[in-house]
């Protein structure tokens, strides 16, 4: 008599999560079509968002790394990658220096100030009085994006806009191993952009961005700057 053979089948995957958080004077609408495109490539989505633009930076690190920790400790969740915008990526950053998920995939910051942003050392005198992430994100030696800690032993992929005014493009660029491509498009544009979702969804599959770059001939209306 013959006996079938038994058979462990393996559990199914658990979908691989990513975390959105956006930038300063944004909210988490401005996340919802890459966070659409994303989807279908398959991933789940958490955008996150913040209200309070007075307060130091530091508060919503705090409050995104608790995000974290639950995501972390979700059981439906497989791999946890972060994509972020602007201020969003030094909130991520400041995060990650308060808590490391077991399951952190990939980091992709999409137009982010790791050395600071000059228009905000230009407005740090004034506006900095009323918005203290102002001051925190200024080109300045002794400002807090320039003390804080870059992640390490994480796959980091940036994407530049090409027509920034408010991050150079050198000050886009982390001090820590990365892969750099930039979109010659508008600060806040970068969210709304084909092929930057494209980009982003490369980046978190394949850890670097597509060799071959063609950049998109039209500039979409969604040409905000946060």
């Amino acid at each position: 008599m013959t006996h079938p053979t038994s058979r462990t089948e393996a559990p199914p995957a658990r979908p691989e999560c990513v975390a959105l958080v956006h930038g300063f004077l944004a909210n988490s609408m401005m996340l919802a079509v890459l966070a659409h495109r994303l989807r279908r490539h398959g991933y789940r989505t958490d955008p996150w968002g913040y209200r309070n633009m007075c307060c130091s930076l530091m508060v919503h690190a705090e409050r995104f790394a608790d995000d974290l920790r639950k995501l972390d400790a979700d059981p439906s969740v497989g791999k946890l990658h972060l994509v972020t915008h602007s201020m969003g990526c030094i909130i991520a950053r400041a995060s990650l220096d308060l808590f490391r998920p077991r399951k952190l995939g990939r980091f992709v910051m999409l137009a982010p100030p790791n050395r600071g942003s000059f228009v905000a050392r230009a407005a740090a005198g004034t506006l900095g009085r009323f918005f203290r992430p102002v001051e925190e994100l200024s080109t300045a030696d002794d400002s807090l994006v320039n003390a804080l800690p870059m992640p390490q032993g994480v796959d980091i992929g940036v994407i530049a806009a090409g027509r920034d005014a408010l991050v150079s493009a050198e000050s886009t660029r982390p001090d820590v191993p990365h892969d750099h491509v930039t979109i010659q498009c508008l600060h806040s544009s970068l969210l709304f952009r084909r092929d930057a979702a494209e980009m982003v969804a490369a980046f978190l599959r394949d850890g670097r961005f597509p060799a071959a770059v063609v950049p998109s001939r039209q500039e979409p209306r969604h040409g905000l700057q946060s």
